[in-house]
């Protein structure tokens, strides 16, 4: 059995652990490892994984920090970002561990905090009490259940009431390692009644081994609250990623993000919405560009429980070569969430005969006054805009590249940096025309 490997080794080093990180992660540890026996990690005799065989990734042989060691990088020296006029608080992850480090004029309201996990649970252990594993609930899930067993820091951002931060914050993932590892990381921000933050957190790899991550992002919005979180992933081939996106929202909030994969090995993401206060709305979206034999699956879980909310997704693909997507959302509408409005949409392409795209929407329904619809399309490009752009001198590569480009758009409209936005367009007609290999922001991986 796949899992009995990692509950002998939790049993052995549970000690360790928990010496290694602080009272408010370790805490949740039991009923997690009780939630993990239960489940294991999800195979594809589970619907909702049907495509991609999570179980198999933890079968070789990973290495963990458990002791939780620092490791010899200093970002700023080699990180340099390239996206123009995107001025943002930077903080950094070496792997799951804070990097402690911060810029010498970075200044924040008072009252925000945004650093270590493990700092923040012991100065605002209330308020981490509340929320940490509150929000993602690992009772059901296999992978989350795991990485609040191994999770020993992460990233966290409080932004009190009536508090808006103006600049955003940027969070660069960096993983490195010189033998395979296992990496488990958090992400949990909190922003109370009137609150407003932007937050993009980018994945890059450094050194050229297998790692395996599994990531658990909370966010919560308080009433009138505004949250925006943007991931962009720009890993190695060797990488897998499981990541968990978790929200919770109070009335009049607003939660927007968007997930861009520019490069990957083999990726599982989920977003899980909880909409409870009225007159919410959230937003979610997606773009996988794909290649060679990568594996992308968004999947996505709304759940409208109280009346007069709204809800947008907008997955995309472009998959090349022998490249696999997967998309399945799902919008639940309760029984009292009456005037509704709920909108879901995939669309695809599939530019070579061998890529593959496995989608399936659904919408359940338990309330009568409401305006719900999912679309969905998979094909090839347009054969007749091909046709008109090449009658206008323009070659078929050029005409080709053009289309997809257009085609992504959409989900990079999402995005509410205007900086970022217009950097993603440059980075994604890169990647259509095979100049990105990795990342594009950094002097890490080159």
């Amino acid at each position: 059995m796949t899992e009995q490997q990692y509950i002998d080794l939790f049993k052995e080093y549970r000690q360790e652990i928990d010496q290694h990180s602080v009272r408010g992660l370790n805490k949740e540890r039991d009923a997690a490892f009780s939630a993990f026996l239960q489940t294991g990690f999800p195979t594809t005799a589970n619907e909702d994984f049907k495509h991609s065989d999570i179980a198999q990734l933890f079968e070789a042989d990973f290495g963990l920090n458990i002791r939780n060691v620092p490791l010899r990088l200093d970002p700023f020296d080699i990180f340099r970002c390239a996206v123009p006029n995107l001025s943002t608080h930077l903080y950094f992850l070496i792997n799951d561990r804070f990097y402690a480090k911060t810029e010498r004029d970075l200044s924040l309201p008072d009252g925000v905090f945004a650093g270590s996990l493990q700092v923040f649970s012991e100065k605002y252990p209330d308020v981490f009490n509340r929320f940490y594993a509150k929000i993602a609930d690992y009772s059901g899930n296999g992978t989350v259940a795991f990485n609040t067993l191994f999770a020993q820091d992460g990233f966290a951002v409080y932004i009190p009431r009536n508090t808006e931060l103006e600049k955003p914050l940027q969070l660069i993932s960096i993983l490195r390692g010189k033998v395979d590892m296992n990496i488990n990381r958090r992400i949990l921000v909190i922003a109370e009644d009137n609150a407003k933050v932007k937050l993009l957190a980018c994945d890059h790899t450094v050194d050229d081994v297998k790692f395996l991550t599994t990531q658990v992002i909370e966010v919560y919005a308080g009433m009138n609250a505004q949250v925006d979180f943007y991931e962009m992933e720009e890993n190695s081939e060797k990488v897998s990623r499981i990541s968990a996106f978790f929200s919770a929202q109070e009335e009049h909030s607003s939660v927007v993000t968007a997930g861009i994969t520019l490069h990957n090995g083999y990726t599982r993401n989920d977003y899980r919405f909880r909409i409870l206060g009225q007159h919410a709305e959230a937003h979610v979206g997606g773009l996988a560009i794909c290649d060679k034999e990568q594996h992308i699956d968004n999947f996505a879980f709304l759940d409208h429980a109280v009346p007069d909310c709204s809800s947008n997704e907008l997955f995309k693909y472009v998959l090349q070569e022998k490249s696999t997507g997967v998309f399945c959302g799902k919008i639940l509408v309760e029984k009292d969430a009456q005037k509704t409005q709920a909108y879901q949409n995939n669309r695809n392409l599939c530019v070579s005969e061998d890529a593959r795209m496995y989608s399936k929407p659904q919408l359940e329904i338990y309330a009568d006054d409401v305006k719900c619809s999912h679309g969905l399309t998979t094909g090839q490009l347009d054969e007749e805009a091909l046709f008109y752009m090449r009658a206008r001198g323009i070659d078929k590569d050029e005409a080709r590249l053009l289309l997809m480009v257009a085609f992504a758009q959409d989900v990079v409209d999402m995005i509410r940096i205007e900086s970022l936005r217009e950097r993603l367009e440059i980075l994604i007609n890169k990647r259509f025309r095979g100049e990105l290999t990795r990342c594009g922001n950094c002097d890490v991986c080159k």
